[in-house]
This record gives C-alpha cells, sequence and structure tokens, in this order.
C-alpha cells in the first residue's frame, strides 16, 4: 500500500439529506413540514462551520505492523433530544440490546460496516486499526438528518412527515462511517467533482454494506440509499438510487430527484459545495453498471476495485472523475489482469460520459 502524504485531512462535515431537499421543505407553507426543516438547515450551518474551524489532529496513516482488532468496539450516546455530542452512554460494546430500537439498530449498524470492511477487505474499521466506532441517537427535535462529523455518527429522529429515524436504514449508517473511510484514506476534498466522488464512494459502500447484510447479489439488489427512511405519505422509494439516477422520488412537496445519471446531465452550480449530492450520481450509476455487469457478490470484484483505488495511494484529494475513472481501469488490469473486470469497469464508465484516458 502506498500512502499519500500530500497534506492534513480536510475538515468534513457529512450529512445523509443533501441542503437542497431541506431547502425545498423549508419553503412549504404546511409549518409541520417547514419548522423542521429549518431547524435542520440551522443545526447543520452551526456544525459545519465548527468542522471548518476545528482541523483533525491526525492525517492519514497506514496500518501499523502487528496484529489489529477483529472486532468492533462500539459506544452508542442518546442525545435525548438535545445537541450536546455525544450525549448519555447507554450501550458499550458486547452489552445486550436496550429497550430502545434506535440505538440497537445504531448498533447493529456500526458492526455490519466494521464487519464487511474486515471480511471482504481485510481492514480493521474505517482507519484501519480497530479505530473505535462513536454513534449518537436521537439529535435534536424532529432533527431531519443523520451524520459524520469527523469523529462520530449522528442521528435524528426525523419528523414523522417527510422522514422516519434515520437508523432504520443500515446503508444510510455505512454511507456516513465511509465518509470516514474516505478520510482516512484518499482523503477527498469535499466539493466539486473530488466531492460528488467523496459521496458517491459513502453510497457505494453503504450500498454494498446492506448487500453484504442481506446476503444480495448485485441482481437482487435494490441499489437504492435510503430505503425505508421516507415517511408514508412521501412518492418516493428513498433518498437517490444508484441503479437509475434522478428517479428516487417524485413528491408534490418534497419535489423530484434531480441527480443526474450521466455527464451530458452534468449540473453546474455553487450550491451544496459545487453540487457533491447531485452529480454523484454519475459514478454511483458507473458503479451499478459494473457490479451488474460482473454478477455475484458485489463487494467481491466491483467493490475491491473501488477499495483498491480509494484505498491506493496514487488518487488525489482534489480528483475529478475522470482521474478516479482511470485509476479503476488500472486497479482492475492489477488486481484480475486483462480479464472481463478491466473491459467492464471501461464500458461502465463509457456509459456515463466518463473518460478513462488522458
Amino acid at each position: 500500500m502506498h500512502l499519500r502524504t500530500d497534506g492534513d485531512l480536510h475538515p468534513v462535515f457529512c450529512t445523509i439529506v443533501p441542503p437542497h431537499v431541506l431547502d425545498h421543505l423549508s419553503r412549504s407553507a404546511d409549518a409541520r413540514l417547514a419548522d423542521p426543516a429549518r431547524r435542520t438547515l440551522v443545526a447543520d450551518g452551526l456544525r459545519r462551520d465548527r468542522r471548518r474551524t476545528t482541523a483533525l489532529a491526525a492525517v492519514p496513516t497506514a496500518p501499523g505492523v502487528g496484529a489489529v482488532p477483529s472486532k468492533p468496539h462500539r459506544t452508542l450516546y442518546d442525545c435525548r433530544n438535545g445537541t450536546t455530542l455525544p450525549g448519555h452512554q447507554v450501550r458499550g460494546e458486547g452489552d445486550k440490546p436496550t429497550s430502545d430500537a434506535s440505538v440497537n439498530r445504531a448498533y447493529a449498524g456500526l458492526g455490519a460496516t466494521f464487519e464487511l470492511l474486515l471480511s471482504a477487505y481485510g481492514r480493521s474499521s474505517i482507519d484501519g486499526k480497530g479505530l473505535p466506532l462513536i454513534g449518537s441517537v436521537h439529535y435534536g427535535e424532529e432533527y431531519n438528518n443523520a451524520f459524520f462529523d469527523g469523529e462520530q455518527m449522528v442521528f435524528g429522529d426525523g419528523d414523522g412527515e417527510i422522514f422516519l429515524d434515520f437508523t432504520v436504514a443500515v446503508d444510510v449508517i455505512a454511507h456516513e462511517l465511509a465518509h470516514g473511510l474516505t478520510q482516512h484514506t484518499a482523503n477527498l476534498r469535499y466539493e466539486g467533482q473530488s466531492g460528488a466522488l467523496n459521496e458517491s464512494v459513502s453510497d457505494v459502500f453503504g450500498s454494498l454494506v446492506k448487500q453484504f447484510s442481506l446476503g444480495q447479489s448485485a441482481e437482487q439488489a435494490d441499489w437504492l440509499i435510503g430505503a425505508g427512511l421516507l415517511a408514508p405519505r412521501v412518492s418516493g422509494d428513498a433518498l437517490r438510487s444508484m441503479k437509475a439516477p434522478g428517479t428516487a422520488y417524485d413528491d408534490d412537496v418534497l419535489g423530484k430527484d434531480p441527480q443526474p445519471g450521466s455527464m451530458a446531465d452534468y449540473i453546474e452550480t455553487e450550491e451544496d459545495n459545487g453540487g457533491v449530492h447531485l452529480n454523484s450520481g454519475i459514478p454511483n450509476r458507473a458503479f451499478h453498471l459494473l457490479a451488474t455487469a460482473l454478477g455475484g457478490n458485489s463487494w467481491e470484484r466491483a467493490g475491491q476495485i473501488w477499495f483498491d483505488v480509494l484505498t491506493g495511494g496514487e488518487l488525489t484529494a482534489n480528483a475529478d472523475f475522470a482521474e478516479f475513472a482511470r485509476l479503476t481501469v488500472a486497479a482492475a488490469g492489477a488486481r484480475f489482469g486483462a480479464a472481463d473486470e478491466r473491459e467492464a469497469v471501461l464500458k461502465a464508465w463509457s456509459e456515463v460520459g466518463v473518460p478513462t484516458r488522458k
């Protein structure tokens, strides 16, 4: 493994629900929908500003020599609808389930993410050294989001009108933890195309954890991010679709899923750090195309290629889609040779309009 040493970790604050969705809700004439969305936007803004002024002390490091933990070290906290983190400790590693379903779901989701990384890729936790996994539930009042703040996971309860409890979807838990994986490896800057790659990598590993946990093949998977998170009144299936970006929801209150699925529809915007939650649909679809073309378990070949690029040390912090695509082609060749995998990678990127040659 090569290790990049070209800079410090970038302070990051990543939420599962994009700002454009909350902004749309905040303009609703129904106070039951608008008020929680406005409070969530304010809370997210404060957290985001705090991350910008608080740099992490560590830089990406290669796993040390010797044994690393083969079991997770999880600690769950209850914010009791406050915003002070981490909150009150309610469950530690090995403790019996509590009477709080949110605590138990978060505990299981953290464990499922640890298990995929270890079983499929030989990596102990998100940092490769068994980093303890911390989660806080019941954050804020009707808080419509979940986030990773560079140090821990945080889950809101949702407003019950648009969003349900954010621990209900294991891929949401894994998505946010995967931001920590990126932070400790490629350290992709959270803006523009590198930011969209950051988001896409989290969707990829979120989906892989879900598929791994359910024992699903690429063909059996729904390729939805956040299925079960939308309340019954919402016309939609999930927050995002990796298979068909732009089709996850179409609701009179929530709006229509705006994600593009190819470079022909790439969105130029200054909002949301340059559209990181929007244009992530392009590499998402490329991964889906690759995984379904190869068949079988997505984490075994398609996921391995993505993991090799993320941890290989060649991906720059400001990488665009084309750089990432070229490295996936090289990674497929290095691991599998001049075989079907490399050709499938080339075809997947071609279908979404991302070049693989300089």
